[in-house]
């Protein structure tokens, strides 16, 4: 895949992670009133046609793979989705190049759009937002960059990025297991770091030299 070039110059906001917050923003504002996060009419429609339903709902169509990504119920989930996108996401499209980076964020999050439906497939509550996708960043983060150091919010301490994916990775799992309908798509966020760890595989990328 000799197509695809890296970027050489470093940059906030490279091209695809700043157009993804700009169309996700704007999904939410469209979809979503900011006075108690209830559905403005033209959310109503979209969460109805492009949230992503189980298959046995008889709401489902296939393109809320993609469509569920950039849907989000509230400011706290599109906060942390995007800041994480942005934080982590830099570092990755400027390693990989903005060809390479957006296949892999939609490639992910589809990836974890089927994970939550092969293994938390049944009632009829949908799933939104790219939480899978920003997880399959994450992992590529710690794959690439493994003795950099993440500072958590709760408790306050730096811990090496490939400790904080793996912890966080089969936290997921666990809470996932232990409560597949607790209204957060936790195999949603395994799948993003399973496929992403496949599709890294795949390409066969390694770590930048330090």
């Amino acid at each position: 895949m000799n197509n695809f070039s890296p970027n050489t110059q470093f940059t906030l906001f490279p091209p695809v992670i700043k157009n993804l917050l700009i169309t996700i923003s704007l999904a939410f504002l469209a979809t979503v009133s900011l006075f108690g996060s209830s559905l403005t009419p033209i959310g109503e429609f979209a969460f109805r046609y492009l949230a992503l339903y189980p298959i046995g709902s008889g709401n489902f169509y296939p393109w809320q793979l993609v469509t569920y990504i950039f849907l989000h119920g509230g400011l706290g989930h599109i906060f942390f989705n995007l800041f994480a996108l942005w934080i982590f996401g830099q570092s990755i499209e400027k390693l990989w190049g903005s060809k390479r980076f957006l296949i892999y964020f939609f490639v992910t999050g589809i990836g974890a759009g089927l994970f939550q439906l092969w293994l938390a497939g049944g009632g009829n509550a949908p799933t939104i937002g790219a939480s899978g996708a920003v997880f399959g960043i994450l992992l590529a983060f710690g794959m690439m960059y493994p003795d950099r150091y993440i500072v958590l919010l709760i408790p306050p301490i730096p811990i090496k990025a490939k400790y904080f994916v793996a912890i966080y990775g089969a936290f997921e799992l666990f809470a996932g297991i232990s409560n597949p309908y607790g209204g957060i798509a936790r195999f949603a966020h395994v799948g993003g770091l399973v496929v992403g760890f496949i599709l890294i595989k795949f390409w066969k990328l390694k770590k930048p030299q330090d």
